[in-house]
């Protein structure tokens, strides 16, 4: 990674050029899943069973993410059952699970989709997470994530993980690569109440 800090955005409170030029080379967005497309709690069943808490409005800008071009991964330490049905009910191909040598899990999708470190964007939020993040194109964390991770990014969230990071992060990129608006207005002409369509 070519910033040893973070680089969040400018006095404006709108992203930074760098910021805007990193998101707008990403081809491929890779999410971990545990205090990213979660809020990092682990709810367990009386029969052992784990379940996790996921946000609509992230699955959703996954979703259009995915129909703007930019392809979509998941790599996650942990294995989960229910994150595979996420994963297959958001249409993410590429999920890696159960993966503690997550530079490598990278490393290895990177080769499948024929993409450089600068074109893939990653947001982590422990330090299980730093060997991608220290290379990726576009690495990203959490406000509720470890000190140490959010000193070593790009970007870091104002929405917390499990709260809408996961979508914040696909609008920036879908802005930054001129997606957005086009998507939004699908939505606005099928809009019977829409007065003022695009």
């Amino acid at each position: 990674m070519s910033a040893a800090t973070s680089i969040i955005a400018t006095d404006s409170g709108t992203p930074s050029a760098d910021v805007l030029a990193r998101a707008a080379r990403v081809r491929l967005m890779i999410f971990d899943v545990d205090g990213v497309l979660t809020d990092g709690g682990l709810l367990y069943g009386a029969d052992g069973e784990q379940l996790k808490r996921f946000n609509a409005l992230d699955g959703h800008g996954i979703k259009q993410l995915q129909q703007s071009g930019v392809a979509t991964a998941i790599i996650s330490a942990r294995q989960s059952g229910i994150v595979s049905r996420r994963a297959g009910d958001l249409g993410i191909a590429h999920v890696q699970q159960g993966v503690h040598d997550k530079y490598a899990a990278f490393v290895k999708l990177m080769a499948q989709l024929g993409l450089s470190e600068d074109a893939c964007g990653f947001i982590g939020d422990d330090v299980i997470d730093l060997p991608i993040l220290s290379c990726a194109g576009f690495a990203v964390s959490v406000p509720n994530g470890h000190s140490d991770v959010k000193s070593r990014v790009h970007y870091v969230t104002q929405a917390s993980g499990g709260h809408g990071a996961a979508r914040e992060v696909c609008d920036l990129i879908m802005r930054a690569q001129h997606t957005y608006d086009a998507t939004l207005a699908t939505y606005l002409r099928t809009n019977p109440l829409n007065k003022n369509p695009a």
